[in-house]
């Protein structure tokens, strides 16, 4: 396992990491591991340790994962995943379990698969991005302890204060699309995580991602969408429009985005570039 690294957020799993290094210490000798404080570290880590690592383990949630994949794009190294965060949206979409023998086992039998991954403005993004609604959502959970019950009182504190954006898109064939959406997303895979799939006919592996564009929605239609999103149902209608894309551009109103669940800001104008088969997985 010496050609294998693992980078821990321990601020995932509400910041108990302890139980998964206890195991993986007595399970593989001498593991090559950081806890990893920073985005600094871990770039800090994953560069002094890329010549001799072919196997890179990301041990946290979607935000995690992808500052772990921006070092692995288009290149032959392989990213493996240990499901620590509070959506684990990529993760399960990847078929990656909190089974650290299942992993171990992945990691001996060394399958391989590569998978699309894109760009918010030069921004990687390897799982569902977005701004609007689910940006704000994102903005106002960085400041509660995470875990689902939070997502979900912010979620619908955000929808009743939330206005919507105003989208314009640049190339003529979209124009028609543009308009006022209570959110944009960009879907690589199916779900933002903890199974609400937002785009359930996305692929990973297509070359393309689904551009979905949800319009402000009545509240007696709420239990309707939450029942498609978890239902893997959601679908063309009245206030969803999907298109799905290689390359975009377009305007929006707001900063305020996220990727992968990681809330920043993003300037528009914005380009969306798919990235097809770009980043090596464990199978």
């Amino acid at each position: 396992m010496q050609h294998v690294a693992f980078i821990i957020n321990p601020f995932s799993a509400k910041k108990n990491y302890h139980p998964f290094l206890d195991e993986l210490k007595k399970k593989v000798d001498n593991p090559k591991f950081i806890i990893s404080k920073s985005i600094k570290d871990t770039d800090s880590f994953i560069k002094d340790n890329f010549d001799t690592t072919s196997v890179f383990v990301a041990v946290g949630g979607d935000g995690t994962i992808s500052t772990v994949a921006k070092h692995l794009i288009n290149t032959e190294k392989t990213l493996a995943i240990f499901p620590a965060g509070s959506g684990n949206g990529f993760s399960n979409e990847t078929h990656f379990q909190k089974d650290l023998d299942d992993l171990l086992i992945k990691i001996t039998d060394n399958k391989t698969r590569y998978i699309d991954s894109f760009t918010v403005n030069g921004k990687l993004s390897i799982n569902v991005s977005g701004a609007g609604f689910d940006g704000r959502i994102a903005r106002d959970f960085e400041k509660t302890n995470r875990g689902f019950v939070n997502y979900i009182k912010v979620s619908i504190k955000t929808f009743f204060n939330n206005r919507p954006v105003e989208v314009k898109f640049h190339d003529e064939q979209y124009r028609k699309h543009n308009g006022r959406y209570l959110m944009l997303n960009i879907a690589n895979t199916r779900q933002f995580g903890n199974n609400a799939y937002i785009a359930p006919q996305a692929s990973k592996s297509d070359g393309l991602v689904d551009l979905v564009l949800v319009k402000k929605f009545p509240l007696a239609y709420s239990p309707l969408f939450a029942y498609r999103m978890f239902t893997k149902q959601l679908r063309d209608d009245e206030f969803l429009t999907y298109i799905p894309i290689s390359e975009i551009k377009f305007s929006v109103n707001t900063k305020t985005w996220h990727l992968d669940g990681e809330y920043t800001k993003i300037e528009s104008p914005v380009h969306v570039k798919v990235l097809p088969g770009s980043l090596k997985i464990l199978a």
